[in-house]
């Protein structure tokens, strides 16, 4: 007989330039697992989820740990900023949400007040330049340098670091040192030892979280335990396949796992990609299906696309079948779960993309170089909508014909069955497909 038994890993991944309700899908997976892991980015990344009408909004702790029971695993792959860490902690702890589950891997990297600088610096060097692409447009939270310092290796501050404070003064006299004169003569740069000193009383507040968590979770493995891993970011957001340059500085696809939790891939039994019903992205970058002008703030109105970390207004876009299409092959998911369907209420007709034109070509094939993807038009074909409220439907049976068919186009394009549907921002708002 066939074996019917639930997987013992699940991942969640997001299929597009991120924002597509991860945080959401996570919590309604955690439930079901002893553990959630993050294995990218930090506190870059931003997830929020609804609970009994009272919203969290999660940077750096798994989304599993409103999830009672659950433990939440920050893994080696991430990069910890440890004032927002501590800070988030406090601020779950205040809300009565029991953190006690929570730990971290002694070889994440530590991001320093250095590495946020440098972020800012770069940035304005960047928007000087006279390259029509400009900046990039991080979040200036210091992610891009904390992974360039854990590449240089002998600036880097790992976790484990914060508690042998001779290693921290050595490696922060040095990252001071290193740094451009820029930031080594900013009057906001606090001198090495006033750093090394902070972080190793950060140290001792998170001693007690701070372990090897590549053999934790081999043991929760071992032991038949039930593991999700939480990806932050997004697929067209990846440092190797996403929209490079405007891209994170890590694997945010479901091929960041492996390393990024210290686990053989054949240890990935299920792969989840996160969609939405329509497009956003944050900052610069490529967007081919960008809608501008009134539509485009009705919906970023509707579907309330402020960023989690930033604040910032989201760039509102058509369904890219073309894109989704490219995040499905590769992260090779088994089903999507589809978010925001309800934003797109009274929106009609919908469009979506079904390939690309690139210089008097006709492609269906994602171009992951920006230069290159700045170049397309999308070929977009417009289906009837849906006016009917849906945020209380149960059934994907009981909703409108019409939002049946966009959900029937989407995975006929897709090549993949679309799991999940959700019809509102509550936990309960989702249909099982």
């Amino acid at each position: 007989m066939p074996d019917t038994s639930p997987p013992l890993t699940t991942a969640v991944v997001g299929l597009q330039w991120g924002d597509e309700g991860k945080g959401k899908i996570v919590d309604r997976f955690a439930s079901e697992h002893d553990a959630v892991v993050r294995y990218n980015g930090g506190a870059n990344a931003g997830h929020t989820i609804v609970v009994d009408g009272e919203r969290f909004a999660l940077h750096l702790i798994p989304s599993g740990i409103l999830s009672p029971g659950t433990k939440a695993i920050i893994a080696n792959g991430t990069v910890i900023d440890p004032d927002k860490l501590i800070e988030e902690i406090q601020a779950l702890e205040a809300r009565g949400i029991d953190t006690d589950g929570l730990v971290i891997s002694d070889r994440a990297h530590i991001v320093t007040p250095y590495h946020k600088l440098e972020d800012a610096r770069r940035e304005r060097l960047l928007a000087d330049d006279e390259d029509p692409m400009g900046a990039i447009g991080t979040t200036r939270r210091g992610i891009g340098p904390a992974y360039a310092d854990k590449a240089y290796r002998d600036t880097a501050v790992r976790v484990c670091d914060l508690l042998d404070e001779d290693a921290l003064r050595l490696q922060l006299a040095r990252a001071h040192a290193y740094a451009p004169s820029e930031v080594r003569n900013d009057p906001d740069t606090p001198p090495p030892e006033e750093v090394a000193r902070h972080l190793a009383e950060v140290g001792r507040y998170l001693r007690p979280r701070i372990t090897d968590t590549c053999y934790l979770i081999d043991d929760l493995l071992r032991a038949h335990k039930r593991v999700l891993f939480e990806g932050a970011n997004a697929t067209l957001l990846d440092i190797d396949h996403g929209t490079y340059p405007f891209v994170t500085s890590s694997n945010a696809s479901a091929l960041g796992i492996s390393a990024g939790a210290g686990i053989s891939p054949r240890r990935i039994e299920r792969i989840v990609g996160v969609a939405k019903a329509y497009c956003t992205r944050v900052g610069k970058g490529p967007f081919p299906t960008e809608i501008e002008g009134e539509l485009g703030d009705t919906i970023r109105t509707a579907g309330n696309e402020f960023g989690t970390t930033t604040g910032r207004p989201r760039r509102i876009g058509w369904l890219d079948l073309v894109a989704l299409r490219y995040a499905c092959m590769l992260n090779d998911v088994d089903s999507i779960c589809l978010t925001m369907l309800d934003v797109l209420r009274g929106i009609d007709p919908i469009r979506v993309c079904v390939a690309y034109d690139l210089d008097g070509h006709r492609t269906d094939r994602f171009i992951p170089d920006a230069r290159t993807l700045m170049r397309v038009r999308p070929v977009l074909v417009s289906l009837p909508g849906f006016h009917d409220e849906i945020r209380g439907i149960e059934t994907r049976e009981a909703l409108p014909p019409n939002a049946r068919h966009y959900l029937s186009y989407i995975e006929e394009h897709a090549g993949v069955p679309i799991e999940l549907v959700s019809v509102g921002p509550a936990r309960e708002q989702t249909i099982v497909a």
